[in-house]
């Protein structure tokens, strides 16, 4: 068995292998960046060395680098997690030259699997069923638009070597091909350096469900059952289940026997997922495989009872595997969901910034969190914006959705805009409850999912935003003492405060885009009286962890509060509310000039400039692409208009709010 293992990545996967390591007595060994370097996946390991800057291709994408660093530490093995250099065939082949093993398949297999045309045409030889469509090697345009006729319409493009959404496109009519057909080329080309695309026959209402496949070099083959991966934004995940709710058990039974089939068509050694769409008459065609662990491997862990880095570290070591299939079981239901640092409101743009408060569920049994950041940390532009994973088991499907809501009801973020809110709403929604979803879910009901995310302000959350405040001790946003040259004196203090007495005063809150909001209150040490149409009396309660309970008219309600200056978040009966404290007296700036620049949402490469100063422009006419968190962002015309100036070229680095594009007054 190893002694000493370093994981070329970082973030929650790095921290994920590290615990498996130290549970098997291994030593672990951490890499990081400029920008890890205090970064919680350094904390833990038992080494941790410096890489390079904080750009991917300036560390952790430096497979020389990297692979000099371990033989300097005397490592056996690496372990490539997912993501970065995980699914690069040199990589995998250089490890074992250098005398160090590469905890993953073979070269070999990764090549077979990793370009999406020649792996179909594997696939088809071992009986597995591939979705019609073009895999040639002709990538004439003209031609790929002659085989489109023939595949017919819908159809997806994909990137050839693609992965993580990126590089794909649904073309609904002939007339948008050539345009898409660009946009893919140019997006895979920029990701993966391969510019070739298939296509293939859109399925209609698909399911993306997926097997958790593994094999040994004893030519031993199991699969760990399936994982429903079908609620997905711009083709990425965002909830996982297992089991599938859809499938029957002659279809899963078929689709495992279809997955371990591909696994030993390629002799394949270690983790990996099959990943398949399924129409909505259960018919079910091989989509790729990822020849690696996946993100969502920890539901499969929770309803299988096994430890599937601890699988990868034994395979790789030359262990037969731990289980036959016969003996592999899937007891109970589990949830995955991801937090992410990114805007639902808008288009889930990745969101930068410190993370000034971070709260997670206390973890048991059914409940584990997946995290590779802590309070205080920042969320930086240049790594994927996933905050945290939570995963949850049940006895069943509705237990396990029930503790995935008081999950994300217990998980409390500030300094970030993020996704809470919009999965608790996904968490609630009927057709969830009910599994009417498909990969086109969210994308089809974006706005009521949306709208339904913007609940209106409970009356209980105003008063335990208002006791949060008043309890904390802090100065609030519109107290303005310290007016007398002593500006400790207490009879200059505008808070309300009376010397052996009660205080009275105002408080203001704004909500989302309702009106502002005033809450008169009376207070004496934890008791409160709120002036609203009738007197009501409260009694407040602090039991720590940022937990307060308010006794109203009688009845007990408990409350989460995080506090960041004038930004106030309640969670209350497993739903988050975002109130700002707001200075009545201070002129609004916000309406002040009109929209007439376009700034960038983030920061990143400018990666296209479709316009030129002088031009004419029409409202929602694409202006230029950014590219920030490996995926491409298209800034429109806000209106009809002329271009004034361009202050950015292609490829330009740009910061976050930079003015990009300026127009001309308009008479």
């Amino acid at each position: 068995m190893f002694k000493k293992i370093l994981i070329a990545n970082r973030g929650e996967i790095a921290c994920r292998v590290i615990s498996t390591l130290k549970k098997m007595g291994i030593t672990s060994v951490a890499v990081y960046s400029d920008a890890d370097r205090d970064a919680r996946h350094v904390k833990l390991a038992d080494e941790a060395y410096h890489i390079g800057g904080s750009r991917p291709d300036e560390s952790y994408l430096k497979a020389d680098v990297l692979l000099a660093l371990a033989k300097k530490v005397n490592v056996d093995a690496i372990h490539p997690a997912y993501g970065f250099l995980s699914e690069n065939s040199s990589f995998a082949r250089a490890c074992p030259e250098a005398g160090i093993a590469f905890i993953g398949p073979s070269a070999e297999s990764i090549e077979k699997m990793g370009a999406k045309d020649a792996s179909k045409a594997l696939m088809e030889t071992a009986d597995v069923p591939v979705v019609p469509g073009y895999h040639g090697a002709n990538q004439d345009p003209d031609y790929l638009q002659q085989q489109a006729e023939k595949v017919g319409f819908p159809l997806l493009i994909k990137a050839v070597s693609g992965g993580g959404g990126k590089g794909m496109r649904v073309v609904n009519n002939t007339t948008e091909f050539a345009e898409l057909l660009d946009s893919v080329k140019r997006e895979a080309l920029n990701a993966f350096a391969d510019d070739r695309v298939l296509l293939e026959r859109y399925i209609s209402k698909p399911r993306h469900i997926e097997f958790q496949v593994f094999g040994d070099s004893h030519e031993n083959y199991v699969h760990l059952h399936e994982r429903e991966c079908s609620l997905q934004r711009r083709h990425q995940k965002i909830i996982e289940e297992t089991p599938s709710p859809f499938l029957d058990e002659d279809t899963r039974q078929a689709m495992g026997v279809a997955a371990v089939n591909a696994a030993r068509a390629i002799s394949y050694l270690g983790a990996g997922t099959i990943e398949f769409i399924v129409g909505e008459d259960r018919s079910f065609y091989f989509m790729e495989m990822n020849t690696r662990l996946q993100v969502e491997h920890p539901v499969t862990e929770m309803v299988t009872g096994q430890d599937l880095v601890e699988w990868q570290v034994r395979v790789a070591a030359g262990q037969a595997l731990p289980l036959k299939q016969e003996q592999i079981t899937s007891t109970g239901h589990s949830f995955e969901t991801r937090l992410y640092a990114e805007n639902p409101n808008n288009l889930f743009l990745p969101s930068t910034g410190k993370l000034h408060h971070l709260r997670f569920p206390t973890t048991d049994k059914n409940l584990r969190v997946e995290t590779g950041v802590e309070q205080g940390d920042t969320i930086s532009v240049f790594y994927d914006p996933m905050i945290a994973k939570l995963v949850v088991w049940g006895e069943d499907r509705e237990v396990a959705r029930e503790r995935l809501l008081n999950a994300l009801g217990e998980s409390g973020i500030i300094g970030v805009e993020n996704n809470i809110a919009f999965l608790e709403t996904l968490a609630t929604h009927p057709d969830f409850i009910e599994n009417k979803i498909d990969t086109q879910y969210i994308d089809k009901k974006l706005d009521t999912l949306l709208t339904d995310s913007q609940v209106e302000l409970p009356e209980n959350v105003l008063l335990a935003a208002t006791v949060s405040i008043l309890l904390d001790g802090k100065q609030s946003v519109n107290d303005l003492a310290a007016i007398s040259a002593d500006g400790n004196s207490p009879w200059f203090d505008t808070t309300g405060w009376r010397p052996n007495g009660q205080s009275q005063r105002s408080l203001f809150f704004s909500y989302e885009e309702a009106d502002e909001v005033e809450i008169k209150v009376t207070e004496n040490a934890n008791h409160f009286i709120f002036h609203l149409d009738n007197d009501l009396d409260v009694i407040a309660e602090s039991i720590g962890n940022n937990v307060i309970r308010l006794q109203i008219n009688g009845s007990w309600e408990r409350f989460i509060t995080l506090r960041n200056e004038d930004m106030v978040l309640i969670s209350w009966k497993n739903r988050w509310y975002a109130l700002t404290e707001v200075n009545p007296f201070e002129p609004d700036l916000s309406t002040i000039g009109g929209a007439s620049n376009i700034i960038a949402p983030m920061p990143g490469k400018l990666l296209k400039v479709l316009v030129a100063n002088g031009d004419a422009v029409t409202e929602g006419q694409p202006l230029a692409i950014i590219e920030a968190m490996k995926m491409e962002h298209t800034l429109s015309a806000p209106f009809d208009g002329e271009v004034d100036q361009i202050f950015y070229a292609e490829e330009d680095f740009v910061e976050a709010d930079a003015s990009l594009i300026t127009f001309k007054e308009q008479e």
